[in-house]
């Protein structure tokens, strides 16, 4: 076992938690940044927060990360802060490119101040390519970012890789495709789905509206991802990879698998929303991670048709506790 810390900031969204399990299993430290908020929310950090130590900083303010790192001396920390909803990217798209872009360059500046030798991890993301110009994407396909938190997500990437060149710095960036589990925020498109389907078969709801049922994505669970960003931080050499399951499913698909594991025809439920449609759709997100599966040893365990029958049947008991069902 090990007596690293690692810091992992985002720590109360979906992948910090499986992450801060990952690295408590590796034996580690686990020291986790959050904001300063009214409405912080432990959920998914509940069953482990006795284990991890909280500490406030924001990646809008680098005195509070210099401060952070020279408290708790880190050997690794992760970025996994961002706002990270694709929707909300195109109503606060200045916020989006101060935390999701400009917060990259303040820990990284931070790490470089205090100890340039931290080993630093990046969240990027396969919302980069956007429009993408070839099928499957690597880690060399050229970005065409059609949001503007694929945008952000473009800049935080490049100042990584800067930053690496420039000072000699460990910092990867894993280009993480879409990778979802029971602990995603319902906002996103596929615990929406998991959660109506739950609602429509307890009888708490009697559709799901929904945008653009075409569009395809690699989707993997976030549990398996997670130890990708870790092997990456342990190399010899610092590298970025793409993480992804190389299948494509649609919307479409996913409603079907989801209505379906509960006796139920999607078609009857799903309204189509333009509410939803995005103003710049993607269309065909596919990774390829062969090269992560090279070097890191890592591939994806969890099939899709378990990842959303996984999604459902966390969402149907999660209900029936709350509504006493």
């Amino acid at each position: 076992m090990t007596n690293k810390v690692a810091v992992v900031t985002g720590i109360t969204g979906q992948d910090g938690s499986y992450l801060a399990e990952h690295l408590l299993a590796q034996g580690y430290r686990v020291v986790g940044m959050l904001r300063r908020s009214s409405t912080v929310n432990f959920e998914r950090i509940k069953h482990i927060q006795d284990d991890i130590e909280l500490v406030t900083g924001d990646l809008l303010d680098e005195v509070s990360l210099i401060n952070m790192l020279q408290t708790y001396r880190p050997s690794e920390v992760y970025n996994l802060a961002a706002q990270s909803f694709v929707q909300t990217s195109w109503s606060q798209p200045v916020f989006t490119g101060e935390a999701t872009a400009l917060g990259v360059t303040r820990i990284l500046d931070a790490v470089r101040t205090v100890d340039p030798s931290i080993r630093f991890y990046q969240a990027s993301s396969s919302e980069m390519f956007g429009k993408v110009v070839e099928v499957p994407q690597t880690e060399n396909t050229p970005f065409y970012p059609r949001s503007p938190y694929g945008v952000a997500k473009v800049y935080g990437h490049w100042i990584t890789v800067n930053y690496r060149e420039s000072y000699n710095m460990f910092a990867c960036s894993g280009i993480l495709f879409n990778h979802e589990s029971p602990r995603r925020g319902r906002e996103f498109v596929t615990r929406k789905i998991t959660d109506a389907v739950a609602r429509i078969k307890l009888g708490l709801a009697t559709e799901l509206r929904l945008g653009n049922l075409e569009a395809q994505r690699d989707w993997g669970f976030a549990g398996d991802y997670v130890k990708a960003m870790y092997l990456m931080l342990q190399q010899d050499q610092p590298d970025d990879f793409v993480v992804s399951t190389g299948e494509t499913h649609s919307v479409r698909r996913f409603c079907e698998i989801a209505f379906g594991h509960v006796g139920l025809n999607y078609a009857d439920y799903v309204k189509i929303d333009e509410r939803f449609m995005r103003p710049a759709e993607v269309d065909l997100l596919i990774g390829d991670p062969a090269k992560a599966k090279r070097i890191l040893g890592w591939q994806p365990e969890t099939p899709f048709e378990q990842l959303v029958t996984m999604m459902v049947e966390a969402d149907l008991e999660l209900l029936k506790h709350e509504y006493r069902i």
